[in-house]
């Protein structure tokens, strides 16, 4: 880094860091890890809005397993300052590609930096179809990922809500049908093909073509099925409903991928995602990206994985631009 006067939590305009992350979640914090401990000056830029944040706990993660989000995230700062990086609350508001080849990113707050590398891991944003009293529940008794929460929902009452990730849906409630012999799909206008149908209904899926109204809260007067679970009715329009112990829907995924497309990276024609090799690197030189941003499957494990091969990708490139800039101040010449 050129300067070393940035006080702590305060990114000075002057400073350009060998490598900025832009998102202090699984992903950034393990590729800023890998760069801190090879000595790369590295900036995290994290406006504390992580995708699991809501829940309570996360899991598949080996050793990790059952622990809340909030933890995780605070063990992993705990751990990257320990090394000497710089974590921030900041929000990118703009960034764009100075002529000197460093990233300049305009802070929400005013603020600018700049950084030699790149990592934007500001993963996405669940969208929930617009069902009352579905986003009230997020987190709680409504899920999406069965890997994530299957487990814990094991033998108890379970509604799918179809959306527009039809597919998903679909997949959704057979998974859950492991854990539960009390699964319900409603369709709720979701695309499904006749022979999933059936695969489905012999696989032990109650489907019902209903769309639903509202997701309601169990009245007071009845006792929740499972003692300390809260139960939740699912109001259909043809008059009927659904008491349940829990909800699973397959949002869709809305990429933060702002910055990215903004700073020239390539997308999937299929998928609209922006496109990354093995290591995360985008398609502009530079410039890497990981996690939910562009993989939405990603689990937090995952994410972790893929931020830390962005890290040691990034830490090869730096490297490799410092050896060239040695020789150059040699005058060409590699003595």
């Amino acid at each position: 880094m050129d300067t070393t006067t940035n006080a702590p939590g305060e990114p000075q305009v002057e400073d350009v860091w060998d490598s900025v992350i832009i998102g202090g979640s699984a992903a950034g914090l393990s590729a800023g890890l890998v760069l801190a401990r090879a000595r790369f000056a590295t900036l995290v830029l994290d406006s504390k809005a992580p995708r699991n944040g809501p829940a309570a706990h996360m899991h598949g993660y080996l050793t990790r397993d059952g622990m809340a989000p909030r933890d995780f995230i605070a063990a992993g700062q705990e751990e990257l300052s320990g090394y000497g990086a710089s974590i921030v609350q900041a929000t990118v508001a703009e960034a764009e590609r100075a002529t000197d080849g460093t990233f300049v990113l305009r802070l929400a707050d005013g603020g600018t930096v700049r950084g030699r590398a790149l990592l934007v891991a500001t993963g996405l944003t669940d969208e929930l179809p617009d069902i009352p009293g579905l986003a009230e529940r997020w987190a709680s008794v409504v899920h999406h990922c069965p890997h994530c929460h299957g487990y814990e929902v094991s033998g108890r009452k379970i509604v799918v809500i179809g959306s527009a990730m039809g597919a998903s849906s679909a997949h959704l409630a057979a998974l859950m049908r492991r854990h539960s012999t009390s699964v319900t799909l409603c369709v709720n206008g979701a695309e499904l093909e006749e022979t999933e149908r059936q695969r489905l209904t012999a696989y032990g899926v109650n489907v019902i073509d209903a769309h639903v109204e509202r997701v309601s809260a169990q009245a007071q007067a009845q006792a929740p099925a499972s003692e300390g679970e809260p139960s939740v009715i699912v109001e259909l329009d043809t008059g009927k409903s659904l008491r349940c112990e829990a909800i699973f829907v397959a949002p869709r995924p809305a990429p933060h991928d702002a910055i990215l497309t903004t700073l020239g990276a390539q997308t999937d024609p299929a998928s609209a995602l922006v496109t990354v090799d093995t290591s995360g690197a985008t398609s502009v030189d530079g410039l890497w990206a990981a996690g939910n941003v562009v993989n939405p499957r990603a689990q937090v494990v995952t994410a972790a994985g893929a931020g830390s091969a962005a890290g040691i990708a990034m830490s090869s490139w730096l490297l490799e631009r410092e050896l060239s800039g040695a020789v150059t101040e040699l005058g060409g010449e590699g003595r």
